[in-house]
């Protein structure tokens, strides 16, 4: 397998702490020698997108992906319409900016529910109430498994195998509207992973890297380097590859205890050695 080309490679700016405005990050990540970027919605006035894509292109970066999607899940009807309103505005805030796709972390249970399909359902109807959108703007969706630890709270949808059946579901005729966000940090542990990756094949729209600490402290805000903990991310990205995947390797890292302490040209210069002699 060739060595990454840095270029070729992403910033998530969530890696950065979202410490500074979007144009300054984009500035440090595209000086720091990275070709694309991939903020949140966060730092996006999406009453006018113009001016964070114009941010962008000064810097000279493309947009990897846009994060992400509000959570499907409500106890109400109003709740679930308002999360379908949000994510069509997201999905045409990520065509002014240049996205490919729009993230989709899907939801957990809804408030009070204890009934983890009807979860399911829901997130399943409002995805496709999305397809008129997708549609119009030309923006796909990547759906993106995460680690069963946040089923309740955050995302029902934990496996790629799982991901891969629902893009099936919604998208029969094979269009490449729903895909797959795979994130090592999420998917490293399941021992259908590899069968899984190449069961997805072309549906794969983005790798995203960092690390599983071995004495992680906090499951969400407390992601390693890559190379300081335990995911072979050289074999994952093999493994994406081989599917058919040739897009950018995305580092995304929330880590509320180590990297976001540090300056952000010091994360940025690790992130290029570690993605050099670890990926």
């Amino acid at each position: 397998m060739s060595p990454l080309n840095i270029k070729d490679c992403c910033i998530n700016t969530a890696t950065l702490g979202f410490r500074e405005p979007l144009a300054v990050s984009a500035r440090r990540i595209a000086d720091a020698g990275f070709g694309h970027v991939t903020p949140w919605r966060q730092e996006v006035d999406e009453l006018d997108p113009e001016r964070a894509a114009a941010a962008i292109r000064a810097a000279g970066l493309q947009v990897g992906a846009y994060c992400r999607t509000m959570y499907f899940t409500a106890p109400d009807a109003a709740g679930r319409q308002a999360a379908i309103d949000s994510n069509a505005r997201a999905l045409r805030t990520a065509a002014v900016l240049g996205a490919p796709y729009l993230v989709a972390v899907v939801g957990g249970l809804a408030a009070g529910s204890r009934d983890i399909e009807d979860a399911r359902r829901q997130i399943r109807d409002g995805l496709a109430a999305l397809l008129p959108v997708m549609r119009e703007t030309g923006v796909r969706i990547a759906l993106e498994p995460l680690h069963p630890v946040y089923a309740a709270d955050r995302s029902v949808l934990n496996t790629i195998d799982q991901a891969v059946d629902w893009c099936e579901a919604l998208d029969p005729q094979g269009e490449g509207w729903f895909g797959v966000a795979v994130d090592a940090y999420h998917v490293w542990w399941d021992p259908q992973l590899y069968p899984a990756l190449a069961r997805a094949g072309k549906r794969i729209m983005g790798l995203h890297v960092c690390d599983w600490r071995l004495d992680t402290r906090d499951p969400l805000q407390d992601r390693g380097m890559m190379g300081d903990g335990v995911i072979d991310l050289r074999a994952m990205r093999g493994a994406v590859r081989r599917a058919g995947y040739a897009g950018p390797v995305e580092v995304e890292i929330f880590s509320r205890l180590d990297w976001w302490q540090r300056p952000p040209g010091e994360v940025l210069a690790a992130c290029r050695e570690r993605l050099e002699s670890v990926c």
